[in-house]
């Protein structure tokens, strides 16, 4: 008689093939990288180790800020608003309708110089509550236009300031649209302080963004103007006031480079300034200033990077001095690090 059943070499579940991997497993490929074996750096931080690591900090970032301060306060600023005292006081009731109107609207002011002011003294506009952040403001531009003059009509991001009459417009979008358009000339003791305004924006954006043989074409043609006039004769990597323009602001609060004054200015003398106020920032309640700067080896005045620096090295050294306190004072014991995973022999018990 012969049995029906399965013999052990038929390839059943107690057969020497089953411990071969199945072809649609979705087990993956083992590795000690995967499987995390690879050696690995596991510190244990001890209240020394703690102790050492805040104060370490401590002792970095506290010099770092101080000397952060000290640069900070030895640059010398002059920050002069006059978006309203350029306005006639007549006519502040509605100053849309002013900035709006055709005419002369030239503005004097008069600065006083706190400190010496070594050269080069930089010259900025600063524009508060203006978002050039906005999304719609920042896509509305082409830089393929910019960049090569075959791409007059790549302008399809630019709407609705693509084209004017019916032709291109070069440079175009609302970026270029908005140009700033306040001029400023300066002059003491009846002597004109020249504004250098070569070099004032980036290279890389004069040499890579900004084509040497595009030129401006209807620029400013259409019904409603928005900012300033472009040179047609001038291509735009040389135009570096559309250049310092057309790169965009993170906040609404910023300054841009407008010149360099490259004479010294001494204490308590006064320079006129000769404006014209023609940018509307009305329309927005937006504020403009006038700002004359030095710098320092950090920048610019600005006291945040000192008071950053101060206030983690200070809480660090805090940190350290009450651990060390508790330390001395309550010490806890610690277990025995020989007993960590890590640490014992893989082959032991």
């Amino acid at each position: 008689m012969t049995s029906n059943a399965p013999s052990s070499s038929s390839g059943g579940p107690g057969s020497a093939d089953s411990s071969a991997p199945r072809r649609n497993s979705k087990r993956p490929k083992y590795s000690r990288f995967t499987q995390q074996e690879l050696p690995a750096c596991k510190p244990i931080l001890t209240p020394k180790w703690v102790i050492s690591a805040f104060m370490l900090v401590s002792i970095v970032f506290i010099p770092i800020g101080v000397a952060s301060l000290f640069a900070s306060q030895d640059v010398v600023e002059i920050v002069d608003r006059y978006e309203t005292d350029c306005i006639p006081p007549t006519l502040r009731s509605d100053k849309v309708k002013y900035i709006q109107s055709p005419g002369n609207k030239t503005c004097t002011r008069t600065l006083s110089v706190p400190k010496h002011m070594k050269p080069p003294i930089y010259v900025y506009y600063q524009l508060d509550n203006f978002y050039q952040n906005h999304r719609r403001y920042v896509k509305s531009r082409s830089d393929e236009q910019l960049r090569d003059a075959s791409s007059e009509n790549d302008n399809s991001a630019c709407k609705p300031e693509d084209n004017a009459n019916g032709m291109s417009i070069v440079p175009c979008g609302l970026i270029a649209w908005s140009l700033f358009n306040d001029t400023y000339s300066f002059s003491r003791n009846n002597q004109i302080l020249t504004v250098n305004k070569k070099g004032i924006s980036w290279k890389s954006d004069r040499d890579h963004k900004f084509g040497k043989d595009v030129y401006p074409k209807n620029f400013q043609n259409g019904t409603l103007i928005g900012g300033a006039h472009l040179n047609s004769s001038i291509p735009l990597s040389e135009q570096e006031d559309l250049i310092v323009w057309m790169r965009t602001a993170a906040l609404p609060t910023f300054r841009k480079l407008y010149g360099k004054i490259e004479v010294e200015l001494q204490a308590d003398e006064v320079i006129q300034v000769t404006l014209e106020n023609n940018y509307n920032t009305y329309s927005f309640k937006g504020k403009k200033k006038l700002v004359l700067s030095t710098a320092s080896w950090l920048g610019g005045k600005n006291k945040f990077l000192g008071v950053a620096y101060l206030t983690v090295g200070g809480l660090c050294f805090f940190l350290a001095m009450a651990f060390t306190v508790v330390y001395l004072v309550k010490p806890r014991r610690l277990g025995d690090p020989s007993y960590l995973s890590w640490n014992r022999n893989p082959g032991g018990h």
